[in-house]
Order: C-alpha cells, then sequence, then structure tokens
C-alpha cells in the first residue's frame, strides 16, 4: 500500500486446549522460533514471545492490511501441526479456541516486552487466569465468564 504508514504494536495471548501443561521447557524455544517464522513469512515482525507450558504471549508489530483473526488462526493451526507432527509434546496438541488481543502504544513497548520475557516470575505469584482477567478489565473488555477459556483449577 503505497503512502501508507502505521505503527501498530498488538499483544496476543491464547491457551493451551484444556489448560493443559503441554509446552515443557526443552520445547519451548524450538516452538517460539516457529511461531516466529509463521509471523515473519506473512511480513509481520514478532516484538516478544514467550511459551508458558499452558499459554502464550505473543507482541507483534503489525501492518494494517492483515486481519488479525487470520494471522492468530494461522499461527495456532500450523503450530499445533508442527508440534503433533514431530511429536514434541505427550499425546495431542491442540490450542484452545479464542484469543485475547490487546493494543499498545509505541511508549508502552519496553514495558510490555519486558512483561512478556518475565513470565516465569510473574506467574510465581499470579495464575494465568488471574493474569488475563485482569487483562479484559484493565482494557474495559466486555465478558462472558462461560464464553472464556476452559479452566483447570488452579492452586
Amino acid at each position: 500500500m503505497a503512502n501508507t504508514y502505521s505503527q501498530l504494536y498488538i499483544q496476543i495471548v491464547f491457551a493451551v486446549k484444556g489448560r493443559e501443561s503441554m509446552v515443557q521447557a526443552v520445547v519451548r524455544e524450538s516452538l517460539e522460533k516457529y511461531i516466529c517464522g509463521i509471523v515473519e513469512g506473512v511480513g509481520q515482525k514478532v516484538v516478544a514471545i514467550y511459551c508458558m507450558p499452558d499459554h502464550t504471549h505473543l507482541f507483534l508489530s503489525i501492518k494494517p492490511d492483515v486481519r488479525l483473526s487470520d494471522l492468530v488462526r494461522d499461527v495456532k493451526a500450523n503450530s499445533s501441526k508442527w508440534l503433533n507432527e514431530n511429536k514434541k509434546t505427550v499425546g495431542r496438541f491442540a490450542w484452545q479456541e479464542g484469543y485475547g488481543a490487546f493494543s499498545y502504544a509505541k511508549s508502552q513497548k519496553e514495558a510490555v516486552i519486558h512483561y512478556i520475557l518475565n513470565q516465569p516470575e510473574h506467574h510465581r505469584g499470579k495464575s494465568f487466569r488471574e493474569e488475563y482477567l485482569d487483562f479484559l478489565n484493565k482494557f474495559e473488555i466486555d465478558y462472558n465468564e462461560k464464553y472464556l477459556f476452559d479452566w483447570i483449577e488452579e492452586q
């Protein structure tokens, strides 16, 4: 798109089906690289990524001609297929339906990167459920809990 200039930062959050802890530490980095390849393959830029055992945070710089829902669908479908075909998890892997998408200003970029790259430390004090509900509330997103992710009982 000639003469179109933009700067769009989006954090995407999605969970493993059933919120199972299926992304083990030994596969985390290779999964992150694979997801980055999917995103970069369609001309977008990954700013930060962290795959926790039961969910993923993906921070992107995207162009306005990209349909976010298509990008997330492709990331989830192709990464699930890759994990299963290469037997990277115990049992059949799948992502849950749905995702959260949250936009940020350039002035927030470094804080979001720091937040994503420090996920293990962050989750020592807060469950994924608490984190996700905090996002929805912080961004003033109306939601119905019955349509949120399937939650496992967190301790």
